[in-house]
């Protein structure tokens, strides 16, 4: 489910930065350039916070001797 939401998540976020950066800019090839580089690194950077994050949740469910696991 993780790469499900990384995708959706990402699908916005090239939108959003396409957006931004061609109604600062009115160029389209600049608006694409920025769309497809700054979010992919955000977008990589993001799963593997998730990763790291549903970890600690769990270890940390596992330390107070809860069974319950996020998913």
């Amino acid at each position: 489910m993780t790469q499900v939401k990384t995708i959706s998540f990402a699908v916005i976020h090239f939108s959003v930065a396409f957006m931004v950066t061609y109604a600062l800019t009115g160029d389209s090839f600049i608006g694409g350039l920025m769309a497809t580089i700054e979010p992919t690194i955000n977008s990589v950077a993001y799963f593997f916070h998730e990763k790291v994050w549903l970890r600690r949740t769990q270890q940390t469910d596992f330390a107070k001797g809860s069974m319950h696991y996020a998913s």
